[in-house]
């Protein structure tokens, strides 16, 4: 039984929050910003919405996308590491919220790469038979673990949603492939610090540049592909200069890249599959389209899966 993508959706806060703004509250330009990470703005939500608001509103979304109902779910997987409280979990909420009534749920912590190991933990769940449908969500709060002083991180960070069902998709469709990876050793260099994100911009940086070319072109050849055979990319929305990276190891066209992060920053779990969602509704990616998702985070971690796209 293949595990493929069967329905997707996001949700971003109303809220926008521009380079000018943070002009105002930090020393900082939009020339500066734009010119080494790719931001121009970024969503931030209102004191009163939290995370599991946000997943619920994603959730919703791709549960009418795959056209299922919440009772039809098996499993919900929620990555996160802005859980509204440390338990009970963002799922535990989001399955009340949502109806699906004894349903299995857990959260996932691997920072940016969580919704990577979300979806590839589905996969396994339904590749054995033991479940027909997994909703993964990402999703993050991270202006509530912002330093809005703190002019090196306060401009990379934005909050919102994505989600994505899972389940089974025809032969030939679906996850061809994947990678996962961590190296605590790394850890020191993006941590939550007592209350604040801190992070080692120079040594993220160094890691982030090779890891996600490597994984994607290891997905690719491990699907039994080559470089030039991708028809789309969607990397973790960190930086443009790291994204970059990504593509150009890759060979492939600008066009042929996501670049959500010059309007929602940097979302952390929420960056891929939001990315993701809103280039399925735009059209950009098409049914048999080979498609690599990669993804970076703290821990540090990593992860990424070639996909047949289509149902």
């Amino acid at each position: 039984m293949n595990a493929g993508f069967i329905g997707t959706g996001h949700y971003a806060p109303e809220k926008v929050v521009t380079n000018a703004d943070l002009e105002k509250i930090v020393d900082t330009s939009d020339e500066w910003i734009r010119s080494r990470t790719g931001i121009e703005e970024r969503r931030i939500a209102e004191d009163d919405m939290d995370t599991s608001d946000m997943a619920y509103q994603a959730a919703v979304n791709a549960l009418k996308d795959a056209n299922i109902t919440a009772d039809q779910l098996d499993l919900i997987l929620v990555a996160t590491v802005t859980p509204d409280t440390p338990f009970p979990t963002v799922s535990c909420m989001l399955q009340d919220r949502l109806g699906a009534k004894n349903v299995a749920a857990m959260d996932l912590s691997a920072a940016c790469s969580g919704f990577m190991y979300g979806v590839i933990t589905a996969k396994q769940f339904i590749e054995t038979g033991a479940y027909t449908n997994v909703l993964v969500v990402g999703v993050e709060k991270l202006s509530k673990i912002t330093d809005w002083s703190d002019r090196n991180t306060c401009v990379l960070f934005g909050d919102g949603a994505g989600a994505a069902v899972i389940g089974p998709v025809s032969e030939g469709k679906g996850i061809l492939s994947f990678e996962l990876g961590a190296d605590g050793s790394g850890g020191k260099y993006l941590l939550q610090d007592k209350d604040y994100i801190s992070m080692n911009g120079r040594e993220v940086f160094k890691f982030a540049v090779r890891q996600m070319p490597e994984s994607s072109v290891n997905v690719v050849e491990k699907a039994g592909f080559k470089k030039e055979d991708v028809d789309y990319l969607i990397p973790h929305q960190a930086n443009i200069r790291i994204m970059e990276a990504a593509r150009q190891r890759l060979g492939i066209s600008e066009e042929k890249m996501a670049t959500s992060v010059k309007k929602y920053g940097n979302t952390s779990a929420a960056s891929i599959p939001l990315a993701l969602s809103e280039d399925v509704k735009n059209g950009k990616i098409k049914d048999n389209d080979l498609v690599v998702l990669v993804g970076f985070g703290g821990g540090l971690t990593w992860g990424a899966v070639a996909i047949r796209w289509g149902k």
